[in-house]
């Protein structure tokens, strides 16, 4: 364990679970409209009404298949790019499904931080191995923190002052969230540049913008899918143009027929 973090992973309690409060004032460059917050809130809402699934029902899942590639893809990075006693963020960490994979690259420390309290709450169950009962497992080997917040809003250099600096910072399937406008999608790059040491390591997934723009372009209409997922577009992009000078906020519905979890 890395200069003398707190917490320990063999405390009956678990890891302490925070919550911060989004900075009122920000930097003059950061700024966030009412609709962005609310739409942050929805995306909290949603994450914290699912449920964990049983061993049987993920398997039972039409989607098992893509679940197990995620997964796969994820566990390659982490091996990649994480050594023993690394100190970890993991943006937007849900409810701790990588757990086991940053316990098995041995790191030293883990913060996690999410938007959805009820993710973090399902996260330490998860860390303390009551997840689910037939994976009952000892406790993990590193001391964790996990924090609920807005991590693409609030200054995290200022949160995590004490934990930081990270050797690796990972956002896995979540940092298209903050692309929702410039001023978060700066607030999330910034929060990462500060708080990982020189020659630290950022790894993450996300959408790829260009694959989908192509497949949208191949089809007659606004929408692209088969029997278990669609992408919608709205009707402002008709003309399926999208301009460079705006990147940012281009909104588009993403259903899934069965939902699944990281």
């Amino acid at each position: 364990m890395k200069r003398g973090h707190r917490g320990s992973p063999s405390s009956s309690e678990g890891p302490p679970a925070q919550r911060f409060k989004q900075n009122p004032e920000g930097d003059s460059h950061f700024l966030e409209d009412e609709s962005t917050k609310v739409f942050a809130r929805k995306v909290a809402d949603h994450y914290s009404r699912r449920t964990n699934q049983t061993l049987e029902e993920r398997e039972a899942s039409p989607i098992i298949h893509l679940k197990k590639l995620n997964n796969w893809i994820k566990s390659v990075l982490v091996q990649l790019y994480a050594r023993r006693g690394d100190v970890v963020l993991d943006l937007a960490c849900g409810k701790g499904g990588d757990l086991i994979k940053w316990d098995k690259a041995k790191i030293g420390y883990y913060v996690g931080i999410d938007i959805a309290e009820g993710s973090i709450e399902d996260c330490r169950t998860r860390y303390n191995g009551d997840a689910d009962h037939h994976q009952r497992r000892k406790k993990f080997s590193f001391p964790a923190r996990l924090i609920c917040g807005d991590c693409y809003e609030v200054h995290l250099d200022k949160v995590l002052a004490d934990d930081a600096p990270f050797d690796i910072c990972s956002c896995q399937f979540a940092m298209h969230y903050s692309w929702s406008t410039e001023a978060r999608a700066r607030r999330a790059l910034a929060n990462v540049s500060a708080l990982l040491r020189p020659g630290g390591t950022f790894i993450g997934t996300m959408p790829d913008a260009n694959v989908i723009i192509k497949k949208l372009r191949e089809v007659e209409g606004l929408a692209i899918g088969n029997s278990v997922y669609w992408i919608r577009l709205d009707e402002e992009f008709a003309d399926k143009k999208f301009k460079s000078s705006r990147p940012f906020g281009i909104q588009y519905k993403f259903h899934l027929e069965v939902p699944f979890l990281y």
